[in-house]
């Protein structure tokens, strides 16, 4: 075992340290003694973009299927066990990873870390799980086609990206569930979900040194501890997706109309994406941001209005969503390229700035006050990062920003061909305009 600090907090508090096990799992901790909780991440560094067409929604419908039984416990049991000591546990699908975790009093720290991996590495995928879950899953996609506010993000996705893996919607779609039998379920889950590709990530009132001995004896009695391969890299890198531009309409007799305006962002290890970030804070961050202030409060024309970021390995999204009457489409649209060409021809004010940065600061700080936000920050970063920066690392590079880094940042992103998708009653009207 090779076990490093990678921070070494202050006082005996956000002690951050990694060991690596046999079979390249590894297991990261952030001492919390001041709390009585522990969160628990088994990370797994496979997420949606990573399936072929044949295993499109494999990923979310592993997510259900792992809580469904192994040789030790079932549905139930599994369930149970965490729940009859007050504890939570769920799981969450993205586009390059899965998480399974759990939230227990620290006292209780042994059964969770035994039953996540019992779920992680010894799942029995069952026919007939697998045909019960197939249900669950599709009414789960029915709900969500059921929130235009959902499926305008997946809209603008998909025609920011096009037929690509990362375009695609994590849940799968309705013929891709159907279509996906246990085998190819089965084959996904063998070769993905193996300890080089999972990180185990603890957080709360916990010794690293007591964390690694009960990870490796839950993984080893599942057989999982064997051979001597190395940890898969970080995701730092990937394949690239070309930028594109194109209107995506939905018609729907809805009463709200929702948009969603933008382009592609910035890649997660960018460096400019500290400058971005403070751009949209000021763009479309909160109440005092100008798509706020000149949408809803100035003309009462919407009630939702805000701008967003999104950073994968290789590119990423910005994007201007706003809910409206359906009657006042075309005036938000307008003020939505007003505000963001005076964006790149003027910059912000000095004021924006620092409010910006206060805004990012905060955000990232006041995020972090709990175990869960913990143990995803540290768990998170092990799969996508070459190092973990410090709290104190990433506020310092907030400060650094500079108006000249937004400014350059504004004029790039916000010069990129725009990709727009709209849902509500616009059978045969044209949006063309709205992006040239």
């Amino acid at each position: 075992m090779n076990t490093i600090t990678l921070h070494p907090g202050r006082d005996g508090v956000g002690v951050v340290r990694r060991t690596v096990l046999p079979g390249g799992l590894r297991v990261v901790t952030e001492s919390m003694p001041t709390v009585r909780s522990v969160a628990v991440g088994m990370w797994v560094g496979i997420g949606s973009r990573d399936e072929a067409p044949e295993h499109t929604g494999a990923t979310h419908f592993l997510e259900h299927l792992l809580f469904k039984g192994t040789p030790r416990r079932d549905a139930l049991e599994i369930s149970a066990a965490i729940e009859g000591i007050g504890g939570e546990i769920n799981a969450f699908t993205a586009k390059e990873y899965t998480c399974y975790y759990a939230r227990v009093l620290d006292e209780d720290l042994p059964l969770a870390i035994d039953v996540l991996a019992d779920v992680v590495t010894s799942s029995l995928i069952t026919p007939e799980d697998v045909e019960s879950e197939r249900g669950v899953i599709l009414e789960e996609i029915a709900m969500h086609d059921d929130d235009p506010s959902d499926v305008v993000h997946e809209q603008f996705t998909a025609e920011l990206y096009g037929d690509t893996p990362i375009g695609r919607p994590i849940l799968g779609t309705v013929d891709s569930i159907n279509a996906l039998g246990r085998d190819r379920i089965v084959e996904y889950y063998q070769r993905y979900y193996r300890p080089p590709q999972t990180v185990v990530a603890v957080a709360g009132n916990v010794d690293h040194d007591r964390v690694v001995e009960l990870v490796a004896a839950a993984y080893d009695r599942a057989g999982a501890l064997n051979g001597d391969a190395p940890p898969a890299p970080p995701r730092v890198t990937g394949p690239g997706v070309a930028s594109r531009s194109g209107v995506r309409v939905v018609d729907r007799p809805t009463e709200q109309a929702n948009l969603v305006l933008g382009t592609t962002g910035l890649a997660r290890t960018d460096d400019r994406r500290f400058a971005l970030g403070v751009l949209n804070a000021a763009l479309g961050g909160g109440m005092s941001s100008r798509l706020f202030q000149e949408i809803r409060e100035k003309r009462g024309l919407a009630y939702s209005a805000y701008s967003y970021t999104s950073q994968y390995a290789d590119t990423g999204q910005f994007g201007i969503y706003v809910g409206c009457l359906p009657t006042k489409i075309d005036d938000v649209l307008k003020i939505c390229r007003d505000e963001v060409a005076r964006v790149v021809a003027d910059g912000i004010t000095e004021e924006e700035i620092v409010r910006g940065k206060g805004q990012m600061r905060g955000g990232l700080v006041l995020g972090l006050e709990d175990t869960g936000s913990r143990m995803s920050r540290i768990g998170k970063s092990e799969l996508v990062y070459d190092t973990l920066m410090s709290v104190d690392d990433v506020l310092e590079r907030i400060d650094a920003v500079t108006p000249e880094d937004i400014a350059l940042v504004a004029a790039d992103v916000l010069n990129r061909p725009l990709t727009l998708a709209v849902i509500g009653p616009y059978a045969g009207k044209d949006f063309t305009d709205a992006i040239s």
